[in-house]
């Protein structure tokens, strides 16, 4: 099925779905949000994601509109009734076929127009149901390019970074730019040139022994793959830093990769005009993202063994 979309606890066909004009979301950018994947059709660091997601609301001062327990079960019912029908994909990552992807969404809700938040009623939630649409299997082969966005002394966007919502104008426009460049991700620069993250994407990148990513301190969201690739380096022996990552570092890593729930860890052969390393994927990008796949793959076993469904 192409999509689903569950609004406030009702699942319906997407032409169905309806929110007020006057939502807050639609209006201000007023919301919070967070994309969750599947393996094995089992949603993947769901409880982290709810948990970032319940932060954001806080950050904001926004009432989510149920509790994370029955959010995970919104999620997971829309999640089941989007399942099947899909369009086959030559050019997937093998590990993404037939997997879906679910976008939450909770508004402040709607009321009286008016940036004051005190004129909103009842936060709405949505939650969006598709089939993932990842990286194709050769930008994982191949790697692809990131083109980096602001200049030193510029400002790089409002409200408060370490909370998700849907104040996207500035990523919107970096990927424009980013994408006139034929890259396929912008790098987001702060005020003194520094690498902070991609539009949609934390970034990492191997400088001498080490790995090297941007800390929390740099005004950047803390990614829940991000979180996952940290502990997979601990767990690998892998040394990783959380430092400061300015630009003409990046370009000289001899690798660089980004993370998200879609892309998982993907490598980035180009910066800019500059080539990375030997323009190739490297060899802890990819020991690193082999080690997550197993992570993913062993985290969905466990939740099907533990329902008492049959392994596939």
């Amino acid at each position: 099925m192409p999509a689903i979309v569950n609004v406030n606890g009702r699942i319906v066909a997407p032409q169905d779905a309806a929110i007020s004009v006057f939502d807050r979301g639609f209006l201000y950018g007023d919301s919070v949000y967070e994309v969750v994947r599947t393996y094995r059709e089992v949603p993947f660091e769901l409880e982290a994601h709810l948990r970032r997601l319940g932060a954001s609301a806080r950050r904001i001062e926004l009432e989510l509109p149920f509790d994370a327990s029955r959010l995970s079960r919104e999620v997971e019912r829309t999640l089941a009734a989007s399942r099947g029908g899909d369009s086959e994909d030559a050019e997937a990552a093998p590990w993404n076929a037939g997997e879906r992807q679910a976008r939450i969404v909770v508004t402040r809700g709607s009321g009286e127009m008016g940036l004051d938040p005190g004129l909103a009623v009842d936060p709405a939630l949505v939650v969006i149901a598709l089939p993932l649409r990842g990286p194709p299997l050769r930008s994982y082969r191949e790697g692809v390019s990131a083109w980096p966005v602001g200049r030193a002394g510029s400002v790089l966007r409002g409200g408060d970074p370490a909370a998700k919502t849907g104040e996207h104008l500035f990523h919107v426009l970096a990927v424009r730019e980013a994408r006139s460049h034929g890259a396929h991700e912008a790098l987001l620069l702060d005020g003194t040139g520094k690498v902070a993250e991609g539009a949609s994407s934390n970034v990492f990148a191997v400088r001498g022994d080490r790995l090297v990513t941007p800390p929390l301190a740099a005004g950047i969201l803390a990614g829940v793959t991000r979180g996952v690739v940290l502990d997979l380096c601990r767990d690998l022996g892998v040394p990783v830093r959380e430092e400061e990552l300015p630009l003409a570092a990046l370009e000289e890593a001899s690798e660089a990769f980004l993370t998200s729930t879609v892309r998982e860890i993907l490598p980035v052969i180009r910066i800019g005009a500059r080539v990375v390393g030997d323009g190739r994927p490297g060899k802890v990008t990819e020991r690193l993202h082999a080690a997550f796949r197993r992570r993913a793959d062993l985290q969905a076993r466990g939740r099907v063994y533990d329902s008492g469904a049959k392994e596939r």
